[in-house]
């Protein structure tokens, strides 16, 4: 059969690509796409479903409405947007997530008289549109935030639920993994920022930090080796940074570029362009560490 010459496009690289992008882009200001103002206050919605993309989709989305100028995060295909009654406007260009897709095959290592199926997961690409790329659409009135200043009662909870060894001092941040505790600052040591109060920086690093404590073997036990080799410390960080802007998405808090997050950007870059699947490993690692996390609030709700 003649070959056609086209290649079926990975939708790991281009999804890869497009936050590669989203990072050259905004490293001169050192910031990421979810540290942006409109694009890191909440996880991205589907029109249809009205539940919240996870993982790797959440990060492309946040990077898509950063690169593109949108003010919304409610997504939908055309078709979706079409059964709410709204229009893609003509020439409008979508973004990539992706769907994993579950099928069953025979197993080769069964026995010769033995039929034994597995279950194997692929990756599909689905193409979405911004509630701004459409016509028809109005976005929901929401209630005024709680004035930010005021300490956090839901973030507050949160942290204590996990039970962490938080210790305050110094002026440093940073997880001790050998003996298991958390170092914050005091909360007067932190600063605002155009997109952030003091408190929500103090809140975001907390969750930064507490993420990298889900990494412990007790928990998530989570390490990279050999995979990713020197790079291992920067894809912790980038697990760190997603989590973190997962839970502020969560709680309702702005998340706060970390006072050494420009020391990570090149570490990720070089991560990110040596490995088109690095990021999936990242935001699924996130993903698993803010689970982690959530359940311990959900246990102690049902302890009270």
């Amino acid at each position: 059969m003649a070959q056609t010459g086209k290649t079926k496009p990975d939708i790991y690289e281009q999804v890869t690509r497009q936050i590669i992008t989203c990072i050259e882009q905004g490293a001169g200001e050192w910031q990421m796409p979810w540290h942006r103002s409109g694009t890191g206050l909440n996880r991205p919605l589907n029109i249809d479903t009205n539940n919240a993309y996870r993982g790797i989709n959440v990060v492309a989305l946040w990077a898509s409405a950063q690169v593109r100028g949108f003010s919304t995060g409610t997504w939908g295909t055309y078709r979706q947007w079409q059964n709410k009654g709204c229009q893609v406007r003509k020439g409008e260009k979508s973004s990539l997530v992706i769907f994993y897709k579950e099928f069953a095959v025979e197993d080769d290592n069964a026995a010769p008289d033995e039929t034994t199926l597995e279950t194997r997961r692929v990756a599909r690409a689905s193409h979405v549109f911004n509630a701004d790329q459409v016509d028809g659409y109005e976005e929901p009135s929401t209630s005024e935030p709680v004035d930010p200043i005021v300490r956090s009662s839901t973030a507050d909870h949160f942290v204590q639920a996990t039970g962490a060894d938080i210790r305050h001092g110094g002026q440093r941040a940073f997880y001790q993994s050998q003996d298991d505790f958390i170092q914050m600052p005091e909360e007067a040591r932190f600063v605002g920022s155009e997109t952030s109060t003091a408190t929500e920086s103090y809140y975001a690093t907390m969750l930064h930090e507490l993420t990298h404590w889900s990494g412990h073997k007790r928990r998530c036990d989570r390490e990279f080796g050999k995979r990713f080799g020197d790079n291992a410390y920067a894809m912790e960080e980038l697990v760190a940074e997603l989590g973190a802007a997962f839970l502020c998405a969560d709680l309702g808090i702005t998340n706060e570029p970390r006072p050494d997050h420009a020391a990570y950007l090149d570490g990720w870059l070089n991560v990110l362009k040596a490995d088109k699947k690095a990021i999936f490993t990242a935001a699924s690692q996130a993903a698993r560490a803010t689970d982690f996390l959530t359940g311990l609030l959900d246990r102690d709700r049902e302890a009270a």
